[in-house]
């Protein structure tokens, strides 16, 4: 097991044909996609899941996106997403896609933890926590 805590993740890919219009521009739903895409790869490298259990969920509560310039079909962009805070049930991340060093958008998303029983927040698990780290920036 890895002792380094996990702070932030890099996922790197091309446009797929099926995420752009007519015009060859990336549809803006697809945005959210490439961050969460990014959340589980940074859960991945932290050795956990965000698999609901029988006893935990995580829903996301907040999440939104600005952006700066188009992505077009067959664009190789880099999404980096970083863990911004760390509550005792939530967890809120910072989003950043690039194009080389273009800035393409810059979003955020929240999760809570949640009891499964009956959905109302309750400390995010101990056992989570000890893999991820607040980013230093």
């Amino acid at each position: 097991m890895n002792d380094t805590r996990v702070s932030e993740y890099i996922l790197r890919r091309r446009v797929n044909f099926y995420e752009a219009d007519q015009a060859g521009i990336v549809h803006f739903s697809n945005y959210y996609r490439y961050m969460e895409e990014a959340e589980y790869g940074l859960w991945r490298s932290a050795g956990v899941s965000l698999e609901p259990t029988g006893e935990y969920a995580f829903p996301r509560v907040a999440a939104s996106f600005e952006f700066h310039a188009p992505l077009r079909f067959d664009d190789e962009f880099s999404v980096r997403l970083r863990i911004a805070h760390i509550g005792r049930s939530s967890l809120r991340y910072a989003c950043h896609i690039t194009r080389g060093d273009t800035p393409i958008a810059t979003g955020a998303m929240t999760l809570v933890c949640v009891s499964a029983g009956d959905m109302r927040p309750v400390p995010l698990p101990p056992d989570r926590l000890a893999r991820v780290a607040v980013s230093a920036r």
